[in-house]
């Protein structure tokens, strides 16, 4: 039987395959600043994520679709999209590869991404 800190390591581990398979797609920066940091999550999503798990948010031969139960909020906890994307990922649910951090991300950045994502599944009926 698992504990639970193993169990919780588990269920990271686990979302962490969120964005398997996509390399990084460092926002544009200028002069030091992030042309990217205004958008919002649609935006940043198109910008950092979509080119891997579509545009649709239902995957490509590069990552998997946002739109699964899997990775609906009762499964995945929105933590673990931002330990994903600032870790990288080991595959486990979908044979896609792994998928390297991207430490261009913020913080703020990853949560509008996910409150986009987490939008866009409740419009589908993913829970």
């Amino acid at each position: 039987m698992l504990t639970p800190r193993a169990m919780l390591h588990l269920a990271v581990a686990a979302a962490a395959l969120l964005l398997a398979a996509c390399g990084p797609t460092p926002i544009a920066k200028t002069g030091g600043d992030e042309v990217g940091a205004n958008l919002d999550g649609r935006g940043l999503y198109a910008a950092n994520c979509a080119r891997c798990h579509g545009g649709d948010l239902q995957g490509t031969k590069q990552g998997p679709p946002f739109l699964d139960a899997v990775y609906g909020p009762s499964h995945h906890a929105d933590a673990a999209f931002a330990i994903a994307v600032k870790n990288g990922v080991r595959p486990h649910h979908w044979n896609f590869g792994p998928m390297p951090p991207m430490p261009d991300l913020t913080d703020q950045q990853i949560a509008l991404i996910v409150a986009f994502v987490r939008a866009e599944q409740e419009a589908v009926g993913v829970r």
